[in-house]
């Protein structure tokens, strides 16, 4: 298959033209930044954030591509190009949306027909998932108003190399390599989901050819379920070392900006995806558990990651004088 994915340069996109480049599909990436590409794979220029920009890249390639995976669209302005160039002519389009379309719910786990946030939601804390609330309703408009070919990934908390912000695993190795605490909001109970990069990968590698999930929205995560302080010891763990966590009393966790830790249920409450749903549609399982997916999220770490990364922690240093510590 001829395959197009936006993106593709780090993190999930970069493992997906790998594993697409594996399974033998000629890829294409679009993309504004450099980066490494399997043998035979081809990149246009282009940054998609520029009026007009994505349209004038792609236009003399509208014939060019079987599927398309939509790595980097936020809001349906963002698609529009896409949409436009290719509606009709591909066989398959593979949006990446995210479980923060997700309301808080009382009950868990969070399948795929749970309420979302509201498309019309103002508040700013909500912002990415309402933008994503509204890039799912416009493709499965098209899917039910023309049959637009489209698939939905709601991807879960991600573990892996090259992670494109420092305040996920990499600050975390790097409190726990200096002998620092963690610090936690409350006693850290909450659970949440996590999936290594490579699974989400493979797991879009397999859409491919599979028309039963054409208009349909999956969940993406591992089979296992953490809570906040498990994480903690999980990469403790992970690292071969011991870890000191802090506990920061609710009230004061809450008023942090940004966050004491990236995953959002530390204060927000319990979130689980379920991946039953991809499990029977797909051929695929996830064979990353959360420990040994912090342990190859740390060795590329080790490897070539450390010094890719800037940290402060003199926000922590100021809360624990706080609490006395």
């Amino acid at each position: 298959m001829r395959v197009l994915v936006t993106g593709g340069n780090r993190y999930i996109g970069l493992d997906l033209v790998f594993e697409l480049a594996r399974r033998g599909h000629e890829v294409t990436v679009v993309n504004s930044h450099e980066g490494p590409l399997p043998e035979g794979a081809r990149r246009i220029h282009c940054d998609r954030t520029r009026p007009g920009a994505l349209a004038a890249a792609l236009a003399e390639h509208r014939d060019a591509f079987d599927v398309v995976f939509d790595h980097t669209a936020y809001r349906p302005a963002d698609m529009a190009p896409l949409i436009e160039l290719f509606r009709g002519r591909v066989a398959h389009y593979v949006f990446t949306s995210s479980q923060a379309v997700y309301r808080r719910s009382y009950v868990q786990p969070l399948r795929e027909d749970f309420r979302r946030h509201a498309p019309d939601n103002s508040d700013p804390r909500s912002a990415y998932g309402v933008g994503k609330v509204q890039c799912e309703d416009h493709l499965l408009g098209l899917w039910r108003s023309e049959r637009l070919p489209v698939t939905i990934l709601r991807v879960g908390h991600t573990m892996g190399p090259r992670s494109p912000v420092a305040t996920r695993d990499p600050a975390l190795f790097a409190r726990l390599e200096a002998g620092r605490p963690v610090l936690i909001p409350g006693e850290g109970f909450a659970a949440l989901s996590l999936v290594h990069t490579l699974d989400v990968a493979r797991l879009m590698a397999s859409l491919i050819g599979n028309e039963r999930v054409k208009g349909e929205a999956y969940n993406v995560s591992s089979a296992e379920v953490t809570s906040i302080v498990g994480v903690v010891h999980l990469v403790a763990r992970a690292m071969g070392v011991s870890a000191t966590v802090v506990e920061v009393p609710m009230e004061i966790a809450r008023q942090q900006r940004p966050p004491l830790l990236h995953w959002g249920e530390g204060t927000n409450g319990t979130a689980i995806l379920p991946i039953d749903k991809a499990l029977r549609d797909i051929d695929w399982t996830p064979r990353f558990g959360i420990e040994d997916g912090f342990r190859d999220s740390y060795d590329w770490f080790v490897r070539e990651g450390r010094g890719r990364y800037d940290f402060d922690f003199s926000r922590d240093d100021s809360l624990l004088a706080q609490l006395g510590r």
